[in-house]
């Protein structure tokens, strides 16, 4: 699997609200940080995720477009929230030498 295919599956499980398999894409220092948080860790990261899926009914991530360049992958986002509430997100998501995503930056607009 390469990095475009990973994190079509990433995007995936984020929709589904599943954080079982999200663990599996993460590097153990993963960095996540977006326009409310900033966290490092898997632990804390996941925690971070598990606090957005509470908060919403449901979440379905479009990828628009996907760049591929060397380790990075940088995705232009329709985040559709509650089936109302959309959002375009730009997320730029490094992966480490094991294919493991180590950091995801998140940008609105």
């Amino acid at each position: 699997m390469n990095i475009k295919e990973k994190s079509l599956a990433y995007f995936k499980c984020f929709s589904d609200k599943n954080l079982e398999e999200l663990e599996k894409f993460f590097s153990d220092d993963i960095y996540l940080r977006d326009w409310d948080i900033e966290e490092k860790g898997i632990k804390n990261v996941l925690e971070a995720n598990k606090k957005i899926f509470d908060n919403v009914e449901n979440i379905n991530v479009k990828p628009l477009n996907i760049y591929e360049q060397k380790n990075f992958i940088i995705a232009e986002l329709e985040i559709l929230v509650n089936d109302i509430d959309k959002l375009l997100v730009v997320d730029i998501i490094r992966f480490n030498e094991s294919l493991m995503i180590d950091s995801i930056k998140a940008f609105k607009g």
